[in-house]
């Protein structure tokens, strides 16, 4: 895999024998390049950190070996660059959205924050050239991290991200459905 940053969202110049058509749609490629949303540009960054995240580790990885394991420690080496304090049980502003002072609790990632780059990366797994079905980011150990990772920051500021609850049946019966005369 080519960790260089560079884009797979490229123009396909079908080569034609007029050289005028050739060059301004090779200047519309560079230009659609260049524009790229901040979606895009983020998820390029992403992905070449995470390039550089299996360089470095020891011994190195190629991406083909990488699995959901190999996120799951990525993941929590980025811990390490959060700025979002994570109260344990044991702080007396465990609970509380907002403490009245500080405390030595840890600064950690933001469960959105993470979410949103493991689905930044497991697109850029895929438009790299990876399978989907072998796709590390979107293996059952980092989803249930994930969700550990809500569950806990959530109780440890006390908010809820319990998904919204269907609303209960109306009190007013739906009446039958109508078919028609045979």
């Amino acid at each position: 895999m080519d960790f260089s940053g560079s884009s797979s969202n490229s123009i396909v110049i079908i080569n034609n024998n007029n050289n005028n058509n050739n060059a301004m749609n090779h200047q519309h490629s560079a230009t659609a390049s260049s524009s790229s949303s901040r979606y895009e540009n983020q998820k390029r960054r992403d992905w070449k950190t995470f390039g550089q995240y299996l360089n470095n580790h020891r011994p190195p990885l190629a991406l083909s070996r990488c699995s959901g394991a190999h996120v799951l420690e990525f993941l929590r080496y980025l811990d390490q660059f959060g700025k979002t304090k994570v109260h344990t049980p044991i702080c007396p502003f465990y609970g509380l959205p907002n403490p009245p002072a500080p405390c030595p609790c840890p600064l950690r990632q933001a469960w959105g924050s993470l979410d949103a780059l493991v689905g930044r990366l497991r697109a850029a797994f895929e438009e790299n050239g990876g399978k989907p079905e072998a796709n590390p980011f979107g293996a059952r150990a980092v989803r249930l991290y994930l969700r550990e990772v809500r569950d806990l920051q959530s109780k440890a500021r006390g908010i809820s991200y319990d998904k919204k609850r269907k609303r209960p049946p109306s009190q007013h019966p739906l009446p039958p459905p109508h078919t028609a005369p045979s």
